[in-house]
């Protein structure tokens, strides 16, 4: 396998490449060979001749890409798999337990799936994890968002007509995104508190200027790979009431809380937001898993009677499209280039390395990942 075939979106609201030409020139200098369909990154403003210049093959359709490659990369699944060959390697962000029926389709047609969301939570695979790397850059634009609607401004300033006091942002979830939101909010002048049940969390949002908001639920703590454990309906109703609080005296809350491969938690409920000041912004970063938040919708913003905001956060990064095209590119040249068989000039997919272990869904026509032991 060394022939690598980049996509252009078809999504219409995609806005990211999942190859940018410096890693592309890279690539080819190892020993890959590279085709790239023509208009692959015109959203973020690539043109052609970049490809081209940087060692790339354009080819004008998806049929003709798929002929020459034995490794196919892009940001999103594929509308279909027509035209991708049996024993290719597919590899694209794919959320394999919601779309359980299009990996069975990958699986029957003999096609290699790696699902990048699967990628392992370890120090070896971080490079390669485009979790972090998206929810960054999303939880960077869900403060701009926020702060586009406010009808206020986020710093302290003293004017000769008055003092203005700071935005309130209170931030629910301490993971990649929140912890840039904090950071974002901080930036801009506001007054920042943030929530996580990980008490682990607290020394990370101190050390940003924010404020931890202490709720206690008992023992708590977080997995293997980092996330948050499941809350019993009893810690839930006691977050709930904690944040309630906190949420009446803010101007902004941008909730974080997504786990990959369930519904979103409920955080913020009707009660909860009726209690908030007119004008109030809420950003639901999880409104596409459920949302953490009632009444969030994902196409569309909500104005409540009582003046408070709920924007739809979902994908947030791809407003910023140049940099998660560079980060999401930069996740797949790692992928790529730590598996490059220098050799044999070829990707080699070790079946019993811990990493292609972690993302590896599919192959030789069977579903083989442990966590979707039922489609075996």
């Amino acid at each position: 396998m060394n022939k690598v075939f980049l996509c252009k979106e078809t999504a219409r609201d995609e806005t990211r490449v999942a190859l940018v030409p410096a890693d592309v020139k890279a690539l080819v200098g190892m020993g890959y060979e590279i085709a790239a369909q023509s208009g692959a990154g015109i959203r973020v403003g690539i043109s052609d001749e970049a490809y081209s210049s940087a060692g790339a093959k354009i080819v004008g359709t998806l049929e003709e890409g798929y002929e020459f490659c034995d490794i196919v990369v892009r940001v999103n699944k594929p509308d279909d798999i027509g035209g991708i060959r049996e024993n290719t390697l597919h590899v694209s962000s794919f959320d394999v337990f919601s779309e359980k029926e299009a990996v069975k389709e990958f699986a029957n047609a003999g096609i290699k799936l790696i699902s990048l969301e699967m990628m392992p939570r370890t120090t070896l695979a971080q490079k390669m994890d485009i979790q972090s790397s998206q929810a960054s850059l999303a939880g960077y634009y869900a403060v701009l968002l926020a702060a586009s609607k406010l009808p206020k401004i986020f710093p302290m300033m003293m004017t000769p007509s008055g003092t203005i006091s700071p935005a309130r942002v209170f931030i629910v979830g301490v993971g990649v995104a929140g912890l840039q939101a904090i950071a974002t909010a901080k930036r801009l002048g506001a007054r920042v508190e943030a929530f996580d049940t990980r008490p682990v969390c607290e020394e990370q949002v101190k050390s940003l200027g924010a404020k931890f908001v202490k709720i206690d639920l008992g023992e708590m703590g977080q997995t293997e790979q980092g996330y948050a454990k499941e809350l019993t309906p009893e810690q839930i109703e006691i977050q709930r009431k904690g944040q309630a609080k906190v949420c009446s005296h803010s101007d902004i809350v941008i909730t974080t809380a997504k786990v990959f491969g369930r519904k979103a938690p409920l955080l913020l409920t009707k009660g909860m937001v009726s209690q908030m000041k007119p004008g109030s912004i809420i950003v639901d970063m999880a409104v596409k898993t459920g949302g953490n938040v009632e009444g969030s919708d994902p196409d569309r913003e909500v104005l409540l009677d009582n003046g408070v905001r709920i924007i739809g956060g979902d994908r947030l990064e791809r407003f910023v499209p140049k940099d998660a095209s560079d980060m999401f590119s930069g996740n797949i040249f790692a992928l790529l280039e730590h598996f490059w068989d220098a050799g044999n000039k070829a990707f080699n997919l070790n079946t019993e390395d811990e990493i292609i272990k972690g993302c590896l869904i599919a192959s030789d026509k069977k579903v083989i990942h442990p966590s979707l032991s039922d489609l075996q």
